[in-house]
Formats: C-alpha cells, structure tokens, sequence
C-alpha cells in the first residue's frame, strides 16, 4: 500500500480526463497507487466544481487535486474540502475571487484566440484545423490531429464563470507555468502563480498541453506535491 494521497486529476477546455494519459502511466512508475482522473460536463463552473468534489468524496483518506488550463479553476472553486492537501496547477487558471476564466484571459489575450470558435448551439471550439498550432504546438501533428477531432468543447458561458471563495488562499499549492503557451498566455500563468504564494513554481518551454508533451517533468512535480 501507498501512504501518497490519492492523485486526482481535472482536465480543462477542449479536451477530457484521457489528456492525462501519459501524466498516469508516470505517476504509475512513481508508485502511485491512488490515480483517478474526473471527467467534466464543462457546461458550468458549479456543475464542473461539483462533478470534481462527488468524486473526491468517493476517495478514502488524502487527496491531491490537480487541475490542467480551466480545470485549475475548478480545483480552485472545490478545492477547500477537509481531505484536499494540495493543489496542483498544470498551465491553469488560479483564480481568486471574484475573478472568471473570461475576465483573465482578456487581460492578456493569448496567442491562439482567433482560432476560437462558438457554435449556434452554445459551444466554443478550437478550430480543428488550428488545434495542432494553439493547443499542442510541441507535440506531433498526428497527436495534434487526434486531439483536435476528439476535443471537448465547452458551453462558452462557463468562462464568464467566476469564484466565490478559492481554495488556494487555504491549501498549500504548486505552479507549473508553460512559456510557449498559445491558450493561457505566459504573463497571466505568471502572475496567478506569483500570487499564490505557492510552495514551488517551475515554468517548463512547453506549449499548453504540457501534460502531453512534458509528461516527465508534469508527474515529477505532482509527486513531489503528494510527497511534500
């Protein structure tokens, strides 16, 4: 048996808990036992924040959470949970409160926000054709391809969504900033970091879907957090 809490992981925008793949199979290698992986609506910061704490509260014992690009948002919103130790923040929203997904990208609009696009449903996709570019940039384009067909887009509404009382101002915390992020911009992955008072922050030359393509790096942070 593992005496590391149990590892939950919140995936964001545009894509589901299989974004995580290669982040599990190292955290596997590292002795974690205790992986789960939550798979979102994303059709409200309430239903997403919700959907995160029915799955921690089927956890026995300690939980790590562990959110990528919006699912920071979500691990910060359900966060303050008596079994959470820790929050860890994959090139993600750390809001505080107050504050929506929305509201801070447009304080520094990344890179890739032409390549978004609503639907007359409601939806917000990346154009599957630009996924590769904005996205995923340092993955393969076979990856970038799949991702793109396979992604899971959000109500668009959600991002407008913001926090009443984040969790991160209770929870001890680590950063992991991506530097050639197209999604979140850098300067805005610096500064929620900055602000967290985080026990550690690392920035990795990755794109946004580091998770993906610095699995290494990614899983090592986490299992110093569990470790920590």
């Amino acid at each position: 048996m593992s005496n590391k809490p149990t590892v939950v992981l919140v995936h964001g925008f545009w894509g589901g808990a299989a974004h995580w793949s290669k982040v599990i199979v190292e955290l596997s290698r590292k002795g974690h036992t205790g992986i789960r992986a939550v798979e979102l609506p994303l059709t409200s910061l309430a239903d997403d924040a919700e959907r995160t704490r029915k799955l921690v509260a089927q956890v026995p014992g300690p939980v790590l959470l562990v959110g990528h690009s919006y699912g920071g948002a979500v691990i910060t919103q359900a966060g303050d949970l008596p079994n959470v130790v820790g929050l860890v923040y994959i090139a993600a929203f750390a809001p505080d409160a107050g504050e929506s997904p929305g509201a801070i990208t447009q304080e520094h609009p990344p890179v890739a926000v032409p390549n978004l696009a609503p639907d007359s449903d409601g939806y917000l996709w990346v154009k599957p054709e630009k996924f590769h570019e904005s996205f995923c940039q340092d993955l393969t384009a076979e990856e970038g391809l799949v991702m793109g067909v396979t992604q899971k887009a959000p109500l668009a509404s959600t991002f407008g969504d913001a926090i009443t009382a984040p969790a991160w101002k209770k929870k001890p915390s680590w950063y992991q900033i991506s530097s050639d992020d197209r999604m979140i911009a850098p300067a805005n992955q610096e500064r929620m970091s900055a602000r967290l008072g985080a026990r550690k922050v690392i920035t990795l030359a990755a794109s946004h879907a580091s998770l993906a393509s610095k699995p290494v790096e990614v899983a090592a942070l986490i299992d110093e957090a569990a470790n920590g």
